[in-house]
């Protein structure tokens, strides 16, 4: 289950939108907002991405991806 709050801040530290990191992932923006609400899942190429895309830690990347139970 991501940590949705997590990864929006970290979305924010690196300065980009929604819309720029939905297409360096090459997914849509509704694809994004739905693993970011945990409506679908991130496959293991697009956390790779996003760890790039980023600049996420491995300890950060388990944190965001990881977590166990996240409201």
């Amino acid at each position: 289950m991501t940590n949705k709050l997590e990864l929006e801040l970290q979305i924010k530290r690196c300065g980009l939108t929604k819309r720029e990191l939905a297409q360096r992932l090459g997914i849509s923006e509704m694809a994004l907002s739905n693993k970011l609400n945990n409506e679908s899942e991130s496959k293991a190429s697009e956390i790779f991405l996003l760890e790039k895309e980023l600049k996420i830690s491995k300890t950060q990347r388990d944190l965001i991806f990881f977590a166990p139970c996240v409201d």
